[in-house]
């Protein structure tokens, strides 16, 4: 039974590759623009935020044994309408995320290739459509591509820390912040937007019932990978201060642009191949996995069951049709700096249920055996939703509706799923 289980090593590495993408590539320079400098104590600051929320839901997940993540949490804690507004929040985040590497692709294309700039929505488009018809037609992402994809973001980003550490200018550190002087807000606007390259640290928590000896292994885990990724994130942000001082704010794409000025054409275009293969790779495999968290959906009985229907190739082509029309206005919409802020206010309508559904859980459910207890008991939950509330707040009306804007379409879809399913159930009962 516990041969196809994963070690310890094996989940590290999978926490890893989940989180580090293109956000470390491409937004080491907007975070320059806001904070300058003191944009590592931003990163610190994610992190620590990142690790109370991972440790909630690794700890949500230890009383349940069918998959659901935050939906099902939700609704065992909340009930039926909070359960259905996380789920279907749950698909337009990866949505979101979705459209936000395919921009993330087209601005680091363009970076490599300034060309191409007038055909940024046009090099988009073709991402988008040409993954939906690739999966319309059965196409499976395959093992060699994650192996390839797992590299190819690892090896530019050591070797820039490696060689980079050396070409570092003390002087390049002064001022701490830019222009010398502190701007209201700034903090809370870099930290939502460096929140994004620390995404995907949920994986680990669903992930929990392929782990050797998860009761012990998960809470390790969680706490190394961010401790690691965060480490390696501060590293590279010291890095690319240290190489291009003040000028990093204006950097399109900031590793890149570092490395030739120490490498030369040799070092750009390491980094430009590993931000693309990086993207890339991990795009095709969302362009995969976003539509199933549709057909999730509707095998739950909480959306249409026509989001379900699948073709001659097993492919669920309703559901792969309407995620691929929704990415592709979302990402037409924004810059990648606009879309990883969205994509990150995103995924608190998933984190802040989970954390409060912990709080629930421990009076709910607390005779029932637990794989470990969280120290301090409500502490980190409490902690973690008050400091994600803050954050929310700082942002502006118009990215916290767009980013949450989910929740308000849900309220009526819910209304006419149930409409649907009384219906239903009344023409079952008169024949």
């Amino acid at each position: 039974m516990n041969k196809n289980k994963l070690g310890m090593g094996s989940v590290l590495l999978l926490g890893i590759n989940g989180i580090i993408g293109s956000g470390i590539f491409l937004l080491p320079n907007q975070a320059a623009k806001l904070m300058g400098t003191a944009s590592i104590f931003v990163l610190i600051f994610d992190a620590l935020l990142v690790i109370s929320i991972a440790l909630c839901f690794a700890q949500a997940a230890t009383y349940f044994d069918k998959d659901g993540g935050p939906y099902l949490y939700a609704q065992d804690a909340f009930g039926e309408f909070i359960g259905f507004e996380v789920g279907f929040v749950t698909w337009a985040v990866r949505m979101i995320a979705e459209a936000t590497m395919a921009v993330a692709f087209e601005t680091a294309l363009i970076a490599t290739f300034p060309s191409a700039e007038p055909y940024k929505n046009l090099i988009i488009s073709v991402l988008i459509i040409g993954l939906a018809i690739m999966n319309i037609l059965g196409a499976q992402v395959s093992k060699v591509v994650n192996n390839i994809i797992t590299v190819s973001k690892l090896l530019p980003l050591v070797l820039f820390v490696a060689i980079g550490i050396f070409f570092i200018h003390q002087n390049n550190f002064t001022p701490l912040f830019p222009h010398g002087t502190y701007q209201k807000g700034a903090f809370a606007q870099a930290a939502i937007l460096m929140f994004y390259a620390f995404t995907g640290f949920e994986g680990l928590a669903v992930a929990a019932g392929d782990m050797k000896n998860a009761k012990q292994n998960l809470p390790k885990a969680i706490i190394i990978v961010i401790i690691c990724v965060a480490s390696f994130y501060i590293l590279i942000q010291i890095v690319t201060t240290g190489i291009l001082g003040s000028s990093l704010a204006q950097a399109n794409a900031p590793i890149q642009t570092a490395f030739a000025h120490i490498a030369g054409q040799f070092g750009k275009a390491l980094v430009a191949a590993g931000t693309l293969l990086s993207t890339g790779g991990l795009l095709v495999a969302s362009s995969y996995i976003t539509p199933r968290s549709g057909v999730a959906l509707a095998e739950s009985g909480i959306m249409p069951p026509l989001l379900k229907k699948r073709n001659r190739y097993n492919a669920p082509w309703v559901s792969i049709i309407i995620s691929m029309i929704i990415t592709l206005l979302i990402a037409w919409s924004g810059t990648f700096g606009f879309l990883a802020q969205i994509s990150a206010i995103s995924r608190f309508a998933q984190y802040i249920p989970t954390c409060l559904a912990v709080i629930v859980f421990a009076h709910t459910k607390k005779r029932q055996p637990q794989s470990f207890h969280l120290i301090g008991g409500p502490v980190i939950p409490i902690i973690a939703v008050l400091v994600s509330v803050w954050l929310l707040f700082q942002v502006n009306t118009q990215q916290l509706l767009i980013g949450l804007g989910a929740l308000l379409v849900a309220i009526p879809l819910y209304l006419i799923m149930k409409a649907y399913l009384i219906w239903g159930h009344k023409n079952k009962q008169s024949l």
